[in-house]
């Protein structure tokens, strides 16, 4: 019987390594991650609604987009996949169905704000916090609402970032008492402020590396030390494919050749193995074999 990713992701949480995920955004960076070794991967809201929208992340992209954005993502690479579920676009029942909407694609977690609707990326300016009450309410009916009790609910404060760092700690409080499974706290932090988490939760921190710079560039292990079990890098590795992106489309605009961007290309026989051709043409042989 093949493990479920919600089991394989708990098991890995309750190990003493920290987890790094990388920010994928299809499943083709998926898969590539996969093939450097990562257990766990992380599907942001930002990266997702730049990809598939070509918009920033106001809030506009559905629960359908990302739920079948996340199920290609595990179709693909067969690793627990933590996603952005928003502030469960919209009110408690509206989480309800979006856990069980993140289940059934085999999502092994997601994590819920508390943000107002409509939201933003965490990294923007205007937001808005739902009350405390609000949000407590959105935890315990995703709690409730999961089938399988090894999925993942992560709750999420942006008050450090809306309100204060002191108002974001009695939230996360509220969480955990709540029965939430993770916390996440979203930049920008200080040094000193995420120093200060060290045996202040009896839950598991997630911890934003974020690619602009707000969160402190801390050591793995300081962060596993302050009580964090899961590191994600959200949107890492569009920056870095829109930066290459860029740097292959200047070259061919201005001269029409890809001579001078050559050495940045894959080649062929990397997406081959990337893909898993040599599987596919496998079974093509083995169906065709039974066929004759």
């Amino acid at each position: 019987m093949v493990e479920r990713t919600t089991t394989r992701l708990r098991k890995l949480l309750k190990q003493n390594d920290i987890i790094t995920a990388p920010g994928v955004f299809d499943a083709l960076t998926g898969q590539i991650a996969a093939r450097q070794g990562f257990d766990v991967l992380y599907m942001g809201g930002t990266a997702t609604t730049a990809v598939v929208l070509g918009s920033p992340d106001v809030g506009i992209t559905t629960m359908d987009e990302m739920v079948d954005h996340a199920a290609g993502i595990v179709a693909a690479t067969g690793l627990p996949l933590v996603a952005d579920a928003d502030n469960g676009y919209g009110n408690a029942l509206n989480v309800r169905r979006a856990v069980r909407a993140f289940e059934r694609a085999g999502v092994a977690g997601v994590h819920i704000e508390d943000q107002q609707s409509p939201k933003r990326c965490g990294l923007l300016a205007g937001k808005a916090l739902i009350s405390l009450e609000e949000m407590l309410s959105k935890v315990k009916s995703a709690l409730d609402a999961r089938t399988d009790p090894d999925f993942l609910v992560i709750a999420r404060t942006d008050a450090a970032h809306i309100d204060t760092f002191d108002e974001a700690m009695d939230r996360c409080h509220a969480f955990e008492e709540a029965g939430a499974d993770m916390l996440f706290i979203v930049p920008p932090l200080t040094v000193e402020q995420i120093q200060s988490l060290k045996g202040r939760f009896n839950i598991p921190l997630m911890f934003h590396r974020d690619s602009s710079g707000r969160s402190p560039d801390m050591d793995i292990k300081e962060l596993a030390d302050c009580g964090h079990k899961l590191v994600i890098y959200p949107t890492a590795l569009m920056f870095a494919a829109m930066k290459a992106c860029g740097a292959v489309l200047e070259e061919v605009y201005n001269t029409g050749s890809l001579g001078g961007v050559m050495d940045q290309l894959s080649t062929f026989e990397d997406l081959e193995k990337v893909v898993e051709w040599d599987k596919v043409r496998a079974l093509e042989e083995q169906y065709d074999a039974m066929a004759r």
